[in-house]
């Protein structure tokens, strides 16, 4: 779990550091990808790097993996800390979530956003 904890590092590094194409060629060429900033999905690579591009140019999210877990369907749960600033660096949310991924021949082919119930409920 350790290796993949690594490989997981390393994606979310290249996503803080907004380089799209090398996160996008962890991915199939059909991913299938939440909009967790203005909700729905969006399908494949481009559309994937397109959606960041939009986000990207109005707020600046920094993910950052915490800890993965096998699921018996054989997903992998990622928890993140997820923190959110405008692009004035003025904070806007942050958060801990599990990301949840399925793979298709050792790329990412789904992944999904789960909340977490906060200390409040």
């Amino acid at each position: 779990m350790e290796r993949r904890l690594e490989w997981f590092r390393d994606l979310y590094e290249a996503f803080n550091r907004r380089d799209a194409p090398a996160v996008l060629s962890r991915m199939t060429p059909d991913v299938d990808w939440p909009n967790g900033w203005q909700g729905g999905r969006v399908t494949g690579q481009t559309a994937v790097g397109e959606y960041w591009a939009e986000q990207w140019a109005q707020i600046s999210p920094e993910v950052h993996p915490l800890s993965v877990e096998l699921r018996p369907d054989g997903s992998m749960v990622v928890a993140v800390r997820q923190v959110v600033s405008s692009l004035a660096g003025e904070l806007l949310a942050e958060t801990r979530l599990n990301h949840v991924y399925v793979f298709r021949d050792d790329l990412i082919s789904r992944m999904e956003i789960e909340e977490l119930p906060t200390d409040r409920e």
